[in-house]
C-alpha cells in the first residue's frame, strides 16, 4: 500500500461541481489500495476576496487578525471536499492545519513549517479514512495563534506532510498541465517539460514561475520527495520534480517576474561598511532584495542598485533616503517599470558561451539589459517590463524550447 499526498489548488476547487470532479479522482487514488492525504487551497479567488473586505475595513489589519480571516477559505475548502468524498462512499475527515500537527514559527503572514506531529493523520490513515488537511496554515507552539504560510503555501503544506509521512509521491494538481520550458500565456509554443530537477524547478519558481512555491521544492529537494506537478481537468501525466542523474540539457526554461522594482542609490561613499548599512536597513524593514548591483568607484564614490518586490518599493525608497541622508549620498531613483528574466539550466555549468549568446540575442531585439546576476544554473537580466515578453519569446526560441509541430504524414 502506497501512500499519496494530493494537493489541489484553487481553480481545481473552484466551484461545487470542480469540487466533485476533484473528489471523484481521490477515490480512485483510495480505491486502488492507496492511502491518500489530500491538501486544499481556498476555492477560486477566495484568498483575494478576503484580502479585499479587510481592506474595505481598514488599510492596516493586524496581522493575526488577518492570518485568522485568510484560514477560513482553507476550512470551506476542506469541508466541501470531505463531504464529496462522502457522497462518493469513501471515509473521510477533514482537519485544520493545527488539528493536522503543522506547527509553525510566530511570524503571521509568512510562517515557516518547524515541525509536523503525525499522529492524528496516522491515526485516521490506519482507520481507512481519507484525510483532507487545509493548507497555507498552521499553530505556533510558543503562541498558540494560527498562522499563515504565505502565497503559494499549500505547495509546502503538502511537500512537508509528504516528507513528514514519507510518502512515495506529492501530486500538485492545478490548471496547468505541467512545468513549461516558458509561461504558455506568454509564449504559447512553449513545450510541458516531462521531468526537471529540484535544483532547476528551484531556480525557476525563484525566478518568476508561479506553478510551485519555491519552498516546497526546496522541502522537497531536503527530503527527497518526487513533486508531481499535473493537471486536475485530465489524467495525463505531468511534469515530475525529482533527483536525477542523467545528463540534464543545456538549457531547461526561461522564467519572468513582472512584480520588483529597482531602487538606485548614486553617490555612495565607496567606504567599507557602507552597503552594511543600507542593506541592514533593508533587513531591519522587513524589505526583501534580489539582485545588487555596486558600480566602479569614482572619485570615492559609487552607485548601487539592488531590486525588491514592487510591493516593498516605496518603503525601500523610504529606507535607502534615511540611510543616505545619513552618508551623504546622492539622490534616490525607483523604478518600478522593470521586468526580471532568467534562464535555467543544469546544464549551463558546463556549458561555455550561454551568457554570450543571451546578450546578443537581447541586442539583436533592442532590449536593454539594466543588472545581471548570475548562479551555476541561472542567468537572470533586469529589462525594461514593456520589453519582457520580447525577451522571453527571444530566449525561447534562442534555445530551442518551444513544442514540435508534429509533421502529418503524406
Amino acid at each position: 500500500m502506497a501512500l499519496i499526498v494530493q494537493k489541489f489548488g484553487g481553480t481545481s476547487v473552484g466551484d461545487p461541481d470542480r469540487i466533485k470532479r476533484v473528489a471523484r479522482r481521490i477515490a480512485d487514488t483510495s480505491r486502488a489500495g492507496n492511502e491518500v492525504i489530500v491538501v486544499v487551497s481556498a476555492m477560486g479567488r477566495s484568498t483575494d476576496d478576503l484580502i479585499a473586505l479587510a481592506a474595505d475595513i481598514t488599510p492596516d489589519p493586524p496581522a493575526r487578525e488577518m492570518d485568522m480571516l485568510l484560514t477560513a477559505g482553507e476550512r470551506i475548502s476542506m469541508a466541501l471536499v470531505a463531504m464529496a468524498l462522502h457522497a462518493e462512499g469513501v471515509e473521510a475527515v477533514s482537519l485544520t492545519g493545527s488539528q493536522a500537527g503543522i506547527l509553525t514559527d510566530n511570524e503571521h503572514g509568512s510562517a515557516k513549517i518547524t515541525e509536523i506531529r503525525g499522529d492524528r493523520i496516522r491515526n485516521s490513515l490506519d482507520e481507512g479514512k481519507v484525510v483532507i488537511v487545509a493548507g497555507f496554515q498552521g499553530v505556533s507552539p510558543d503562541t498558540k495563534e494560527v498562522t499563515t504560510l504565505g502565497r503559494g503555501g499549500s505547495d509546502a503544506t503538502a511537500v512537508a506532510l509528504a516528507a513528514a509521512h514519507h510518502a512515495e509521491v506529492c501530486e500538485i494538481y492545478t490548471d496547468v498541465d505541467g512545468v513549461f520550458t516558458a509561461d504558455p500565456r506568454v509564449v504559447p509554443t512553449a513545450r510541458k517539460l516531462d521531468e526537471i530537477s529540484f535544483d532547476e524547478m528551484l531556480e525557476l519558481a525563484s525566478s518568476g514561475a508561479g506553478v510551485l512555491m519555491a519552498r516546497s521544492v526546496e522541502v522537497g529537494r531536503r527530503f527527497n520527495i518526487p513533486i508531481h506537478v499535473r493537471s486536475s481537468f485530465h489524467t495525463n501525466p505531468g511534469t515530475w520534480v525529482k533527483e536525477t542523474t542523467m545528463e540534464q540539457a543545456i538549457v531547461s526554461g526561461v522564467a519572468h517576474d513582472t512584480s520588483q522594482a529597482k531602487v538606485t542609490v548614486a553617490g555612495v561613499p565607496d567606504t567599507p561598511g557602507v552597503a552594511a548599512r543600507l542593506f541592514e536597513a533593508m533587513s531591519g524593514g522587513g524589505v526583501n532584495v534580489d539582485m545588487i548591483v555596486q558600480n566602479v568607484s569614482r572619485a570615492g564614490h559609487t552607485d548601487i542598485s539592488f531590486t525588491v518586490p514592487r510591493i516593498q518599493a516605496h518603503k525601500a525608497g523610504q529606507l535607502a533616503e534615511a540611510v543616505g541622508a545619513e552618508l551623504g549620498s546622492g539622490p534616490i531613483d525607483l523604478n518600478e517599470s522593470i521586468a526580471k528574466v532568467s534562464l535555467i539550466g543544469a546544464g549551463m555549468k558546463s556549458e561555455s558561451g550561454i551568457a554570450a549568446r543571451v546578450f546578443r540575442a537581447l541586442a539583436d531585439k533592442s532590449i536593454n539589459i539594466d543588472m545581471i546576476s548570475t548562479s551555476s544554473i541561472r542567468i537572470s537580466c533586469v529589462v525594461p517590463e514593456a520589453d519582457v515578453n520580447n525577451a522571453v519569446g527571444t530566449l525561447v526560441s534562442l534555445f530551442n524550447l518551444e513544442e514540435v509541430a508534429e509533421e502529418v504524414g503524406a
